[in-house]
């Protein structure tokens, strides 16, 4: 086998590498449950919400999944941008 089958890698990709558990740890630990059912509504996000329930549902659910990644994405840039202002 060649080294062609191997996934090309992603430097400037930031969700590289990253689980979709790791991502809602992240956004909960950010937000919280209340302000991330806010941001994105989605029932496993208010009644009863864990991550083990979230991710059964987002990895069943595409759409919902996109909306996840792209606030964890923001998160990110909301973050670097406090890093810049405080430099």
């Amino acid at each position: 086998m060649s080294d062609q089958t191997a996934a090309p890698a992603q430097p400037r990709n930031p969700l590289h590498g990253v689980t979709l558990e790791a991502m809602v740890n992240a956004l909960v630990a950010h937000y919280g449950w209340s302000e991330l059912w806010q941001r994105i509504p989605l029932r496993c996000f208010t009644h009863e919400p864990s991550v083990a329930s979230s991710l059964k549902f987002l990895r069943k659910t595409p759409w919902a999944r996109e909306k996840v990644e792209g606030l964890y994405l923001f998160m990110l840039r909301e973050q670097r941008r406090g890093q810049v202002g405080r430099a």
